[in-house]
């Protein structure tokens, strides 16, 4: 037994220690082109769990690996990673890495615009990645703001933050400046800002950039048409930062001068770390305070979000909860006037870089259409307040089998309320329409203006004889500003929706094929009111509010306007509806490996949009008296309010929409792709809403078909990387409707809807050349041939009557907004402690309307930054953002006269009316920021 036992015991003794002798440490460090040391760096060996991460000094160590062959991989955010093999055969190993610059992320994952995550080389998209480093070289001027540095990315960002238009290829037409994001979807991690756009009611208004955001990829076209709810034209994904493994996070406090006296403070932070036991956590957002960037008497934007997740990761995958608090005002500007329509300069005092012409503050109070025994306050300052408040469940689980499960879910509640200005037109004291537009049956005779805040007469005018063709008379010493007033309403709106979406995901993997097949259930509860009245206002660069009477000797004085300089109360605009949208998809698609370097996607798409509201029919109410009962205040006699009967709609638009890519790779550094796709976009609720004023909603929308193809290259080097698109995109069944008013009846209404068809060949391109590690040089852009293929508009001669109304054809003129050159060329120096870059961005000419009769003249803008690294936590910077205060006019609204929109100015309007004013929107002026980051 003695014998046996020691047998025994020898036997465990030698195991053991063959077993200790076959287990190995792998330790090293790894560092960047530069030297620094990289903390955070991903070490994974496979196959096996075997994972560490590395420390602040770029040094990891991985023990007890049993002998074997292994791949180790090293991945870092924005450098290439590095797959080698090596060897374990009983003995420790260090190893060194260096991490060159993934110049144009062609290496990174990208999981935007694709049902299975692979590097932007390998896929049959054309996708652009922006990092958090390219973030913070834009002013935080908003999301649109940002855009404009992704290749081939038309923004209009001249109003400020909200009020945005973007879009791609051409896929424009229905973009307008009230819901600018028509074609493509705003993301944040993977869904939908908001389920739903209608006129004021975009997704940006939910929408802010801060630290909180770890990378944007961007999809143009292509894949979109089968990858998102009804937004063929692209994708936004804002994706936040996940896991980290270690407790840090960043610290940036701003401050801005823009002009004079215009101050930006902003404070954002984010942190995460590790919670114990595979918990891991992320928070941040930021609050801003803001004067705009032209002159206004109240602070712009006030406010700001908060974000967060809780990711949980386990054997089979992960789940993760978020959620984001947003809580901000901020306001938009109208526009600026000009003349001299071939070299237009501001007009009246204006000023292309400070005029805003926004209302100044006030607090006025207006009744409620919806219910004349309640008002709403208003006041200008307030702009549009927006909040949201979202969570959702994100999780991907692995069921085996190669089966892999993913769903995500969010929740939210938004609220919009705008009280701000509509309009900002020159309206002469020698049209009836000055005084007439008060609601008032008569007001002709002897008219008085008052500064609305002091009391003070400003100018007193007999008009007694505009009736007749003659001028209005100054009765006395005083006058009002450019002898006129300003055009402008009182713009309330309250908008609201409760909405949810849910994504989910099956997918399976053969030896060749990755088949991925799902479907996404969405619902938004909305609802809309809008109320317009008119407001005496003066037409200057500073405006003043006027109370406004009407004082005939011998007879009561009228009131034309109340104290503040409100008329008209809810006389222009009342829209009060509601509807709940639908959204169902089913898709399915299959990245079929063919060979090692052919790679096929082909997916299929079918959607259900359905709308199902109701839309009040509305007519003046309240007696002789108005809603006061008092006959001398005429400014409450034309209150629209709802007569108890509603305009009920309830349509579903059906789809099938398709996709096919191709991706050919050379190597590990070159590939070829071509995408072809047919998408479609069902109508928005603005179709209902603005186009069906007290008459029946029976018929539905058509559906927009759009057509995409690309032709694809990416080049990727140690030095320099290029990628190039070739496209053609054509749209159809374009609904366009202008917004009229009626000078016999100061009505304002919707012309019939024109359907239309575009078309669009170009080229776009994203490149880097970095020629030392310190010193890098960007271009990328889109040169482009923008046309109105087929395309009528509805000319309402300025009257309801259609008697006299007729339809232009404007087949084959260039289709507006679309710069036929548009790039970004910038240069980018860091070593040491210094960082500094130079930024030129071009905007090519535009025509200003489908008639092609004003052209926007091209402009550069020209941003500059740099920076200081005091120590590894602190570091400065400094940006300068239109550092030449160009003047370059981003919009054009057509002639500055009420009501006018951009399509009246015809080239024989313009030849017609040489000295004309009209209104246009400068980019924003020069803005300067220092930030200090503390980073831990």
């Amino acid at each position: 037994m003695n014998r046996l036992f020691n047998l025994l015991l020898l036997i465990i003794i030698t195991l053991l220690s063959i077993s200790g002798f076959s287990q190995s440490t792998i330790s090293g460090n790894v560092v960047d082109s530069n030297g620094n040391s990289l903390e955070g760096v991903s070490i994974a060996l496979n196959p096996s769990k075997y994972k560490g991460y590395t420390n602040v000094n770029g040094f990891f160590e991985i023990q007890n690996i049993l002998d074997g062959n292994y791949s180790i991989s090293i991945s870092y955010m924005g450098l290439k990673p590095i797959n080698e093999s090596i060897k374990v055969l009983g003995k420790n190993l260090s190893l060194s890495f260096v991490l060159q610059e993934n110049l144009l992320n062609l290496q990174t994952v990208v999981v935007t615009g694709t049902f299975d995550p692979r590097t932007q080389l390998e896929s049959t998209t054309a996708i652009s990645i922006l990092r958090q480093k390219d973030i913070k070289q834009t002013y935080p001027q908003g999301t649109a703001g940002l855009l404009q540095n992704v290749p081939g990315t038309f923004t209009d960002a001249s109003a400020g933050e909200v009020y945005t238009r973007v879009y791609t290829r051409g896929i424009s037409a229905s973009a307008e400046d009230d819901m600018g994001w028509y074609y493509v979807s705003l993301q944040e991690d993977g869904l939908p800002v908001s389920l739903i756009q209608h006129s004021y009611y975009s997704p940006d208004l939910f929408h802010r950039v801060d630290l909180t955001t770890k990378k944007l990829e961007a999809i143009r076209g292509g894949s979109a048409a089968i990858t998102s709810l009804n937004a063929p034209g692209g994708i936004y994904n804002f994706i936040s930062h996940d896991v980290s493994n270690k407790f840090g996070g960043e610290l940036q406090l701003s401050a801005g001068a823009q002009g004079g006296n215009n101050a930006l403070y902003r404070v954002d932070t984010n942190i995460g770390g590790p919670l114990g036991n595979n918990w891991y956590f992320n928070a941040g957002g930021h609050y801003r305070k803001d004067d705009g960037a032209r002159d206004n008497e109240f602070t712009f934007s006030d406010g700001g979000q908060f974000k967060f997740n809780v990711i949980k990761n386990t054997n089979k995958g992960y789940f993760k909860l978020y959620g984001k608090l947003l809580d901000d005002k901020t306001n938009r500007y109208t526009g600026v006037a000009a003349t001299n329509w071939d070299n237009p300069k501001a007009a009246f005092g204006q000023d292309f870089n400070s005029t805003s012409l926004l209302m100044p503050s006030f607090n006025g109070s207006i009744p409620d259409g919806r219910n004349l025994n309640m008002s709403n306050s208003f006041n200008p300052a307030q702009g549009v307040h927006a909040k949201d408040l979202a969570f959702g469940l994100d999780f991907n689980h692995d069921l085996g089998n190669r089966l892999t499960l993913k769903n995500n879910f969010k929740f939210s509640a938004k609220n919009a309320n705008w009280q701000t200005s509509i309009s900002n037109a020159f309206v002469s004291l020698n049209n009836p329409l000055a005084y007439f537009i008060s609601g008032a049956d008569f007001p002709v005779g002897q008219v008085v203006f008052k500064d609305a805040r002091s009391g003070n007469e400003v100018a007193r005018l007999d008009n007694s004889g505009i009736l007749s063709g003659n001028p209005a008379q100054y009765l006395t010493a005083g006058s009002l500003p450019n002898d006129a007033i300003m055009g402008t309403s009182a713009w309330y709106k309250d908008m609201s929706a409760d909405e949810w979406m849910n994504e989910f995901t099956l997918q399976k993997k053969w030896d060749n094929h990755d088949f991925s097949t799902g479907f996404v259930a969405a619902h938004s509860s909305t609802s809309l009111f809008t109320q317009g009245s008119f407001a005496y206002v003066t037409y200057e660069p500073n405006p003043r509010m006027l109370q406004v009477t009407l004082e005939n000797p011998g007879q009561p004085v009228l009131s034309l306007s109340d104290e503040n300089g409100l008329s008209n109360y809810g006389g222009l605009f009342y829209v009060n509806a509601n509807a709940k949208v639908n959204q169902i998809a089913a898709f399915a698609n299959d990245h079929w490996k063919v060979s090692d370097k052919i790679h096929l996607d082909l997916g299929l798409r079918f959607e259900n949009v359905a709308h199902n509201g109701s839309k009040d029919r509305f007519a003046p109410a309240g007696s002789p008296g108005g809603i006061d009962g008092d006959i001398t205040t005429a400014y409450d006699k034309s209150v629209n309010a709802p007569t108890g009967e509603t305009d009920d709609f309830k349509y579903n638009y059906t789809y099938l929409s398709y996709s096919a890519g191709i991706n050919y790779k050379f190597n590990d550094n070159a590939a070829l792709f071509s995408r072809f796709s047919k998408g479609n976009k069902a109508p928005e609720l603005n179709y209902y809403f603005n186009n069906f004023s007290n008459v029946p909603i029976n018929q539905k929308g058509e559906i927009q078909k759009i057509l995409q193809a690309e032709l694809g290259i990416k080049l990727d080097s140690e030095r320099a990387s290029f990628t190039g698109t070739a496209f053609w995109s054509q749209l159809k069944n374009i609904g366009i409707a202008n917004f009229e008013f009626d000078g016999d009846d100061n009505s304002i209404f919707y012309t019939p809807i024109q359907f239309n068809t575009s078309e669009t060949i170009g080229f776009e391109w994203e490149s880097i050349y970095k020629p030392f590690d310190y010193l890098a040089f960007k271009f990328n852009g889109v040169i482009q041939n923008p046309k109105a293929l087929e395309w009528n508009i509805y000319d309402a001669a300025g009257s309801v009557d259609t008697s006299d109304d007729s339809i232009i054809d404007y087949s084959g003129n260039i289709l507006p907004f679309n710069p036929k050159l548009m790039f970004n060329l910038s240069t980018e120096f860091e070593k040491d402690k210094i960082s500094a870059f130079l930024k030129w961005q071009y905007m090519g000419n535009r025509q200003g309307n489908v008639a092609n009769g004003f052209e926007l003249a091209a402009y550069s803008i020209f941003n500059l930054g740099t920076g200081y690294k005091i120590s590894n936590h602190l570091s400065a910077n400094i940006l300068v953002t239109n550092l030449f205060n160009s003047e370059g006019l981003a919009n054009f609204f057509g002639a500055n006269s009420f009501g006018a929109n951009a399509n009246g100015a015809t080239p024989d309007f313009v030849s017609a009316n040489p000295d004309a004013s009209f209104v246009v929107f400068p980019v924003l002026r020069r803005r300067a920021l220092l930030s200090l980051n503390y980073s831990f």
